[in-house]
């Protein structure tokens, strides 16, 4: 976060000592550039990694999130509307790798606003989510699984980059 602050100032004050007569975004760009290159060269003083990778890591759990709603709001409108004497609604566990109490519930908001899917209990230690899911069949587990992974392993690489 400092190294984004630290930008942003070196933006703002490459926009004011300009010598323009109004704001320009364009000058503002210019700085934001500028600064970006500064603090990329001076990043390993804050003690961590450049600040871009966590905002491309947060862009990535976005567009991650963002499929799968789409794709799972469509299969469960299919599911309602065509195929609700197929519907088998069913429990799974999930034995989650997050650890602290922030990033399970980062985890289990993304799988609530996902149609299909519903938390419904959290294990006392953290480590197990029961979760509701629409159909039951294999197939339906398994891409339920491999996204709650996917979102796993995204969350991770927000928290370490």
């Amino acid at each position: 976060m400092a190294q984004f602050l630290l930008n942003i100032l070196i933006a703002i004050l490459w926009t004011l000592f300009g010598d323009q007569d109004r704001f320009y975004f364009s000058t503002f760009f210019k700085g934001y550039l500028i600064g970006l290159i500064i603090v990329w060269l001076i990043h390993r003083f804050f003690g961590g990694k450049f600040y871009l990778f966590k905002f491309w890591a947060l862009f990535k759990l976005f567009m991650v999130f963002n499929y799968e709603l789409l794709t799972s709001s469509l299969s469960t409108s299919r599911y309602i509307l065509f195929k609700s004497s197929e519907i088998n609604p069913g429990m799974v566990q999930y034995q989650t790798r997050l650890t602290t109490d922030w990033q399970i519930t980062v985890l289990t908001m993304l799988i609530i606003l996902t149609p299909g899917s519903v938390v419904l209990r959290i294990s006392d230690d953290n480590s197990t989510l029961l979760i509701h899911a629409l159909n039951q069949t294999d197939r339906e587990n398994k891409k339920l699984l491999k996204s709650i992974k996917n979102y796993e392993r995204l969350i991770k690489e927000v928290i370490y980059s």
